[in-house]
């Protein structure tokens, strides 16, 4: 699996997440890119299942990126409801790829963060 094609595919199963409302001040973020660009990442990126080991979790427990709302409520994104196959493929990617460019896992989650954040805000609103 490429990078590009790691990201795209995190894109496409983040973006089912929406519209996402905030429970405390009921805020409506009507897409990924909308939420990207208005809630605050706070914390790191974290992968459960990377930490424990497992590239093949049957009950994974998860990956988890949290972002603040504006009212300052936290807003998760997660690896919930992902296809088994994809994510034991992405898991797999996830635990080779730090290895591979001289990275900490914990690091190359930053990036993946990062590089998704970029790739959304800069898509043309065209392009959704």
């Amino acid at each position: 699996m490429t990078e590009a094609e790691a990201i795209g595919l995190i894109i496409q199963h983040l973006e089912g997440q929406f519209p996402k409302t905030c429970p405390n001040c009921q805020h409506r973020f009507d897409t990924l890119r909308e939420f990207l660009g208005n809630a605050k990442p706070v914390g790191e990126m974290v992968s459960y299942d990377l930490e424990l080991g497992d590239v093949n979790p049957n009950r994974p427990a998860g990956t988890l990126a949290a972002s603040n709302c504006r009212c300052g409520s936290t807003l998760a994104l997660t690896s919930e409801g992902m296809p088994l196959p994809l994510l034991w493929s992405m898991l797999r990617w996830a635990r080779d790829e730090p290895r591979r460019r001289g990275m900490i896992p914990e690091e190359f989650l930053q990036y993946l963060r990062w590089l998704i954040c970029v790739q959304v805000l800069l898509q043309s609103p065209l392009d959704q």
